[in-house]
């Protein structure tokens, strides 16, 4: 009998399949669609896309300025970031969710790459807000009206502020397996940020955060601005990358390259806060203080007809636009105003920064009339009464103390070229309200219409226009003279006395004693 020894088969350890990278894109792919076809971020998409086309079809937004339209593009991805940051956080968990870590042990794809992967499928989000962001401030751009130039680090923070979030949901994945971390975390940044008063632009810790919205005062030209956007920019990418990279570091990446991104992105994150650390002035700055009390010397002035419009660079190609106002209301005055040279000078106060809307002082100067960055909506009767104004009273100074029957005159100057005037009353006045007395607005300060010169000038605005023309032009003289009482005014113009009633004592007065 034969024996046959048989050795022992050596056990062949199996071997690693090759670390492709073609399993972290493809796994990629799929965490960016699984994240795409969530209820929370359809549901953002499209509140986002309906918020562009209502803002960007307003009528009263068709005169936009494009250094303020670019920080309004940073508000919307704020809220698609926290919804990318919650979808993205439960992706990471799903697998501790649903039970199935110890089943990637035998996948080729380790935990750092599947990471990497998290990280790359927040790019289709990215990009997204970036479209929506372009969309937006090409929208405005395209505009007849538009003025002002926007800023492309400005642009950037959007979609930024996006990748922040999603790289923000990854590391906290990672460092806290739960879910409950995700939505608490998104709960206190909704408290931080639209309930917690943030610091203005000029702290350097309100730029530690990922928008600086600044608002508050009119317009200003773009080079006024003198916001440290591109350090914010580069700040949020640095810091954007320094979160990824940091998740896959935690993950078990440890290999040169991510140490290096690391130092990298760390690197960019500290160049960024140390650039954007002064803030935006707060104050006033030379070129500021410049073009708040000698605009003259940073203006261009065109001539339209018989006036000159004077405007900071920027707005020149508005000035027919102030022109074809000036136009309208001189056609409507008598004896010398009709014809009168006036100078239209636009005018800021930047001396309190980018959030202070404080009120420009009336001109004394004759014949100049003020004329504000914003336009369009209620701008233009505004504009307009301020020529009335100067016109009657020969300067901005004494339109705006006058408060005797000349506030007839000048209203129905200002209003009744208008294609709507009994509209437009409404929108002058600060009640929104056709009767009563009240607060008529101007570029400068306000003055006031009593509730008689308000029934008088409404009978006017109802009138035909021609009818009543042809009065305020034969009459101009005494119209236009502070002596005049309201009943006279009334009288002249063909307006049925008022009613002499117990609580109608101001028939014959005005807004003051005359």
């Amino acid at each position: 009998m034969s024996t046959v020894l048989e050795t022992p088969a050596r056990a062949v350890e199996p071997a690693h399949p090759p670390r492709s990278w073609a399993a972290v894109f493809a796994l990629a792919r799929f965490e960016a669609r699984e994240l795409r076809m969530t209820v929370s971020f359809v549901g953002m998409a499209a509140l986002y896309a309906g918020g562009i086309v209502w803002q960007s079809t307003r009528s009263d937004d068709d005169y936009p300025v494009l250094q303020d339209v670019d920080r309004a593009t940073q508000t919307m991805p704020l809220l698609m970031g926290l919804v990318v940051m919650l979808g993205v956080n439960r992706a990471v968990l799903r697998s501790h969710r649903d039970d199935t870590d110890r089943h990637f042990d035998v996948l080729v794809v380790e935990p750092w790459r599947r990471t990497v992967a998290h990280a790359l499928s927040v790019v289709p989000a990215v990009l997204f807000t970036a479209v929506c962001v372009l969309v937006q401030f090409t929208w405005a751009a395209l505009k007849p009206g538009a003025v002002g130039h926007g800023s492309p680090a400005e642009l950037a923070v959007g979609p930024l502020t996006v990748l922040l979030f999603g790289a923000v949901g990854i590391l906290l994945a990672r460092l806290i397996r739960s879910l409950f971390a995700g939505p608490v975390l998104l709960l206190l940044l909704l408290f931080s940020q639209f309930v917690l008063a943030s610091p203005s632009g000029d702290d350097w810790t309100a730029w530690l955060g990922p928008v600086v919205s600044e608002n508050g005062a009119t317009p200003f030209p773009s080079d006024l601005l003198e916001r440290p956007a591109a350090w914010h920019a580069l700040y949020l990418a640095g810091l954007g990358l320094t979160l990824a990279v940091l998740a896959v570091l935690v993950s078990g990446g440890r290999s040169t390259v991510v140490k290096a991104a690391v130092a990298g992105s760390v690197a960019l994150t500290v160049v960024g806060v140390v650039g954007q650390s002064a803030g935006t002035p707060s104050g006033s700055t030379p070129a500021r203080e410049r073009a708040t009390n000698a605009p003259e010397r940073v203006q261009s002035c065109l001539g339209h007809g018989g006036s000159t419009y004077c405007a900071f660079p920027e707005w020149t190609g508005r000035t027919a636009d102030w022109a074809e106002v000036v136009d309208r209301v001189q056609n409507l005055a008598g004896g010398r105003a009709g014809g009168e040279r006036l100078t239209v000078r636009q005018r800021i106060d930047a001396t309190y920064g980018l959030t202070s809307d404080s009120a420009i002082s009336p001109s004394a100067t004759p014949g100049q009339v003020t004329v504000g960055t914003e336009w369009g909506g209620n701008r233009v009767p505004e504009f307009a009464a301020a020529v009335a104004s100067v016109l009657v009273a020969g300067n901005e100074k004494a339109g705006s103390m006058v408060c005797d029957a000349r506030v007839i005159t000048i209203m129905w100057l200002a209003l009744g070229g208008e294609s709507d005037p009994m509209t437009a009353l409404r929108n002058v006045r600060l009640d929104d309200d056709v009767s009563g007395s009240a607060v008529v607005l101007s570029p400068t300060e306000p003055f006031v219409m009593s509730a008689e010169q308000t029934r008088i000038v409404a009978d006017l605005l109802q009138k035909p226009r021609y009818s009543v023309a042809g009065k305020v032009k034969a009459k101009w003289t005494e119209l236009t003279s502070p002596k005049t009482s309201t009943a006279r005014v009334a009288e002249l113009l063909g307006v049925p006395a008022a009613d002499r009633t117990a609580d109608g004592a101001e028939a014959d007065g005005g807004a003051c004693k005359e």
